[in-house]
């Protein structure tokens, strides 16, 4: 009996270690099939590059492979991704135009679209074309497509044209009905954040620099669309004025907004006379993501590496709480950029800032960081849709600032918050409390009351202190002085293009035009550029999923949309150092 038992067990253990096998080998086949998709992709003749426009855009894309194996991939996109494809695009002579298809499109913001839409007007100067068609166009969207030779819509389509605003939330009534009051010291006149969580309404400050910037960026919107449409700035502010998302798509013919009202069906015989081709001949398109797996050019010369960051500044405790890849963990930042450093193959650095900032102490150790990096090789900053507040910070010590002109820069100021629940633990769930101490402030930030006056001078003057470092750190960096820092400080925002009048950036323009500069600093002749932190490989990719992963937060973002960040900050307030250098809370320009 025990030699049966013996054996049912050895072969139950083998068929048991049998499936074990087949199981790890059909998942690295899966992975093979994956690996191999993402091949060098050869290139037919009279091909067209496909770029569907829906889903998020973000600085730098990333790939899951799992998610996309599952179906649970969402649509998004990654500037670097799209912009890689379109010059890619440009330089192959197999690929004669681009087609742009509207759709859902969500860009992190008008800096970035302004950076895609100059590298699709260079690829239209090639020779080549743009043809764009749309059901209906959103005004991001629109910006976007009317650099294209053709735009046709819908006959029943809509093109939404209404300007610019920025809404901004304030909870201070949605925490007095739980008991919370925000405790706030800050200093900065234009330092608004605070106000989400203590006012009802803009301030006089806040309203005159957001008024200043989302004109700035509707300037270059109308002046851009007016180049490519041939309508004059005037008229396309007419238009907005006068609504004409609700307009007839003959209207919208007659104001030159379109050039031809088709149905999606029709598309494809317009696509194939301008490839010179027969109605019955299939059109070759490529996708991004195809485009991507095309081998550019043979890269020569000596590296100029393109460090991103991108999201909240936070020290590591909090990266911990949130999707990595959408944070600037001041611990890992540090530490790749020592190793950057410490690369004698990389000759220069590009940081690449698109942050509005988090934590003053994080935003204080990657400037050191940085200071130990440009003492060994030159270091440029390219500034994407946001590098204010802490991520002026981290930018200040560079030796050249390269931003889009509607970049939001500067806020160059301080703040603290603390969250006071004595309310809601007291009066609304009836919790007391009592005390002994050794010392005058030893309680010090109990949860049992608010900050007696005293106790908030303290804090303000070391608020005030922070701001004097903030300040001398960019004076140290820009050069100025100390005295013209504070002129165009206390967290004043400011667009690119106005920042370069006060001296906060240097140069306006985009990745390419910095990662020239620290080439020309570095005395390069020949280089090419590389892009870091690397990409996660499918094992943390798979580690991720199993630790969280991003895929529930894509779908928060997209489900959630402007109220994201702002839940997102609110569930991660407690991890928050509480000494922050940011922006005006979530800024949403629509």
């Amino acid at each position: 009996m025990k030699e049966f038992v013996k054996y049912v067990f050895a072969t139950v253990l083998g068929i048991f270690l049998f499936l074990g096998i087949i199981v790890l080998f059909g998942v690295m086949s899966i992975i093979g099939m994956v690996a191999s998709g993402e091949q060098t992709k050869g290139v037919d003749d009279n091909s067209v590059l496909v770029m569907k426009l829906s889903g998020m855009m973000e600085e730098r894309g990333t790939s899951d492979f799992l998610s996309a194996l599952t179906g649970q991939a969402t649509d998004a996109y990654g500037l670097d991704q799209m912009i890689s494809a379109v010059k890619k695009a440009k330089d192959n002579d197999e690929i004669k135009g681009i087609y742009i298809e509207a759709g859902a499109f969500a860009p992190d913001s008008y800096a970035s679209l302004q950076e895609l839409r100059r590298e699709l007007a260079d690829f239209r100067k090639s020779g080549k074309w743009i043809v764009a068609y749309g059901d209906m166009y959103t005004q991001p969207t629109y910006y976007l497509a009317s650099v294209a030779n053709k735009v046709w819509l819908n006959p029943q389509g809509q093109v939404d044209w209404h300007g610019l605003a920025a809404e901004k939330q304030y909870i201070k009534g949605l925490l007095e009905k739980f008991g919370v009051k925000m405790q706030v010291a800050k200093v900065g006149s234009y330092k608004s954040a605070v106000e989400m969580f203590s006012g009802e309404k803009m301030s006089d400050a806040d309203r005159e620099q957001t008024q200043a910037y989302i004109d700035g960026i509707w300037q270059n919107v109308t002046r851009d669309v007016a180049a490519s449409r041939k309508i004059s700035v005037d008229r396309l502010n007419i238009l907005a004025d006068s609504l004409i998302t609700f307009a007839t798509p003959e209207d919208l013919l007659r104001e030159h907004m379109v050039d031809a009202l088709i149905y999606t069906d029709q598309v494809k015989a317009e696509v194939k006379k301008m490839l010179k081709i027969d109605s019955d001949e299939d059109i070759s398109q490529l996708t991004i993501a195809d485009m991507n797996n095309v081998k550019g050019k043979k890269k020569r010369g000596d590296q100029v590496a393109v460090y991103y960051a991108c999201g909240d500044i936070v020290d590591g405790a909090v990266g911990n709480l949130l999707n990595k890849e959408n944070v600037i963990d001041a611990q890992k930042v540090c530490k790749d950029l020592e190793k950057l450093m410490n690369d004698d193959d990389v000759k220069a650095v590009v940081l690449r800032v698109n942050s509005g900032g988090g934590s003053a102490y994080a935003s204080e150790q990657i400037w050191h960081q940085m200071m130990e990096l440009k003492a060994k090789k030159p270091v440029v900053v390219s500034m994407g849709g946001m590098a204010a507040s802490g991520g002026y910070y981290i930018s200040a010590p560079a030796d050249w600032i390269v931003a889009e002109p509607t970049t939001l820069t500067g806020s160059i100021g301080i703040f603290g918050m603390f969250p006071d629940m004595s309310g809601l633990l007291t009066e609304k769930l009836g919790i007391k409390f009592d005390e002994v101490k050794t010392n005058k402030h030893s309680a010090f930030g109990t949860q049992a009351r608010p900050f007696t006056d005293e106790e908030m001078k303290y804090l303000e003057a070391y608020i005030e202190r922070g701001y004097k470092l903030f300040r001398n750190r960019v004076a140290s960096g820009r050069p100025l002085t100390v005295e013209q820092v504070e002129a165009v400080a206390q967290g004043h925002v400011w667009l690119g293009q106005d920042a370069l009048k006060i001296k906060l950036v240097d140069q306006l323009g985009n990745l390419d035009d910095a990662i020239s500069k620290a080439a020309t600093l570095a005395k390069l002749k020949e280089y090419h550029s590389e892009a870091y932190p690397a990409p996660a490989d499918w094992t943390e990719q798979l580690l991720s999923k199993v630790q969280g992963g991003s895929y529930l937060d894509d779908q928060m973002r997209l489900a959630l949309g402007d109220y994201y960040a702002p839940l997102m900050f609110i569930k991660t307030i407690n991890n928050q150092s509480a000494i922050q250098a940011r922006i005006p809370y979530f800024i949403h320009v629509k």
